[in-house]
């Protein structure tokens, strides 16, 4: 059965509000009648109980001890049977109602959650933890399930409990009523009380938690790293301060109720033996009969300590009210409007490009800009490499593209029409990335590589794209071959196989325009040539956005722009701008290329000195003679 099916659907956007239990409310939508249902059933269930006490004190006033009664002690026999089956079937199918619709409410609101994460912003993600997010998710949303299934009905249980064993009381002795609920304000009132601090605590404590799922998820994710520069001491003593920063948060927070069950129970425990005495008197006095002190005596246990249970659920009722408040926090963000835009192609964009005085800051006018005056012009085909220092703008010049950000100032058009009348979406299967470090996902290969595609894949296919990305033939060697399941980010394949799965995803999704993040940077030579090969494949008659470091992998590049300070300060193809020394007298590409080559060659002496070294050579070319001792 799919979710559909057992979920009503409901706007979840418009169910928040600031007002939580309006806000719960709404999150009933599609479930309401079965929850009022399961509350019914327990009105039914508490009628029954006291129902039993009623008739246990008509037992002991008019049938026990007197003569002839055989056949009423049937009855009163099969009445007693026939109340605990009443309250036992209705609380049972309570429970039933109540844990399908707070399943029910989870499953919605867990799916939507997670969606909902899918299509914010960049910028959002760029500001929140991942560990924050996992805990809303899972956490925060389990509490809300706790909140639906036991302490919302538990409270609706109490009330009716109170409500219907009060009015039993009346029946019997309107004096004795009242004066067994005289504890029932102070009660409430102390609950109140613990409720507003334990608000407080639990927020501080669910904070403190969500810190150290960050901390935690941090550490697996870069487990290989920390193990390289051997940090687990550091990690260790990290995370034990987080962890105890969280045990004093808790503590604090199990201290509070800790406070609240003596103090409840020394209220109700007064209550109850006060109620007692008072209803003893009267009996012994002759203004109630000895049933009717019997029917009190169980009445009361079910009117004060449901009261008692009220406080604790009250308490209890804070997680789910803070957990409430944090999801509704996420919820709340604004979506990424991927299908906004006034224009559409027919057909595949022609890869043309211009930027007109583009500017670009992350957050409000007072940021600092990051693209300042951004100029240049892209011909459909063209390959258009990105050159600069670390935090120079390049990678956020290429983000702007698809529309990972939007341009602060200026224009860029595609093909004639500005990149903002363009949808995201549309954009965004227009164009495909491969990135520096590309993510796999813990799945398939041939999942992995057909991750961009909607459609039904032939195996055909998706053969030919891992051929033309040179890592079928790696593939077909692992046992399972496309079956293989690769590991967390693609943990069990090496650098270079990892760069050509991806290579091989992006000439399957067969995208009109590429953006490559350095994608040979951090391979050796052979792997490199692989896969520039591949790359060199995928470009062809693609606009191609290449951002790179090495001089290397640029000097083909119709247009190469180099960039610094978020400013375009060189812009040529390779042969222009080696002649190019810039306003300094020289020029920043100039001086990157004359390093790489010092580099290379230094490195070449190095290398030709250890192979002669190892043939017994001398700088000179004569041979030595090695001796041993």
């Amino acid at each position: 059965m799919s979710p559909v099916a057992v979920t009503p659907a409901v706007d979840l956007k418009n169910a928040v509000s600031d007002n939580r239990l309006l806000g719960l409310w709404r999150l009933l939508g599609g479930f309401r009648l079965k929850y009022a249902w399961a509350t019914a059933s327990l009105g039914v269930a508490a009628v029954a109980r006291t129902g039993s006490y009623l008739l246990l004190g008509y037992f002991a006033d008019n049938v026990l001890g007197q003569a002839g009664t055989t056949g009423m002690l049937a009855l009163i026999a099969l009445g007693f049977v026939g109340l605990a089956v009443i309250q036992g079937a209705f609380t049972f199918l309570s429970g039933r109602l109540a844990a399908e619709t707070a399943e029910g409410i989870v499953l919605r609101l867990r799916n939507y959650v997670f969606d909902h994460i899918q299509r914010l912003s960049f910028t959002y993600h760029d500001h929140t933890a991942t560990g924050e997010l996992i805990q809303r998710s899972t956490s925060d949303v389990d509490a809300l399930r706790r909140f639906f299934a036991d302490q919302a009905i538990g409270a609706g249980r109490i009330a009716l409990l109170f409500v219907v064993n009060l009015s039993a009381l009346l029946l019997l002795n309107w004096r004795l009523a009242l004066l067994s609920v005289i504890a029932v304000p102070l009660v409430v009132v102390t609950s109140i009380f613990f409720f507003r601090r334990l608000t407080k605590a639990y927020e501080a404590f669910q904070e403190q938690d969500a810190i150290l799922s960050t901390t935690l998820q941090e550490n697996l994710t870069g487990v290989r790293v920390v193990k390289a520069f051997a940090r687990q001491a550091y990690e260790r003593d990290k995370f034990e301060g987080d962890n105890w920063e969280k045990y004093q948060r808790g503590r604090r927070l199990l201290l509070m109720h800790s406070l609240f069950w003596p103090v409840s129970d020394i209220i109700c425990g007064v209550q109850m033996l006060g109620g007692f005495a008072a209803g003893a008197l009267m009996a012994i006095q002759g203004t109630i009969t000895v049933g009717d002190y019997l029917a009190y005596a169980g009445l009361v246990i079910w009117l004060i300590w449901p009261m008692r249970n009220l406080g604790r659920l009250i308490v209890q009722m804070s997680t789910g009210m803070v957990s409430y408040d944090r999801v509704a926090t996420v919820i709340r963000v604004e979506q990424e409007p991927l299908d906004e835009g006034t224009y559409q192609p027919p057909d595949c964009v022609r890869g043309e490009f211009v930027f007109d005085q583009v500017g670009f800051r992350y957050g409000d006018e007072e940021d600092d800009p990051v693209l300042i005056d951004i100029n240049f012009r892209v011909e459909p085909g063209q390959v258009i490499a990105l050159l600069g220092p670390t935090g120079s703008g390049k990678t956020t010049l290429a983000n702007l593209l698809p529309r990972f950000y939007d341009y602060s100032s200026g224009r860029l058009t595609l093909d004639g029409v500005d990149l903002k009348d363009y949808s995201r979406h549309f954009l965004r299967r227009q164009i495909g990335i491969v990135e520096q470090e590309p993510f796999l996902f813990s799945r398939t290969l041939r999942e992995n590589i057909t991750y961009g595609v909607d459609r039904e894949l032939s195996d055909g296919e998706v053969e030919a794209a891992a051929q033309a990305a040179a890592i079928h033939e790696t593939i077909i060697g692992f046992p399972d071959g496309y079956e293989t399941l690769v590991g967390e980010k693609g943990v069990t394949l090496s650098g270079g196989q990892k760069q050509r799965v991806a290579i091989a995803r992006t000439l399957l999704k067969d995208p009109c325009i590429l953006i490559l993040d350095d994608s040979t940077s951090s391979v050796d030579t052979e792997t490199e040539a692989e896969i520039r090969a591949a790359l060199d494949h995928l470009m062809q008659n693609r606009t191609t956005f290449v951002i790179a470091h090495r001089i290397q992998s640029v000097m083909s590049a119709d247009l190469i722009l180099v960039l610094d300070g978020g400013r375009i300060v060189q812009k040529g193809t390779h042969e222009q701008l080696l002649g190019d020394d810039g306003a300094d007298g020289h020029g920043i590409y100039r001086r990157i290329y004359d390093m790489q080559v010092r580099i290379e060659a230094e490195l070449e002496d190095e290398l030709s000195t250890s192979e002669q070294a190892l043939l017994g050579r001398e700088p000179d070319g004569s041979i030595h003679q090695v001796t041993s001792r």
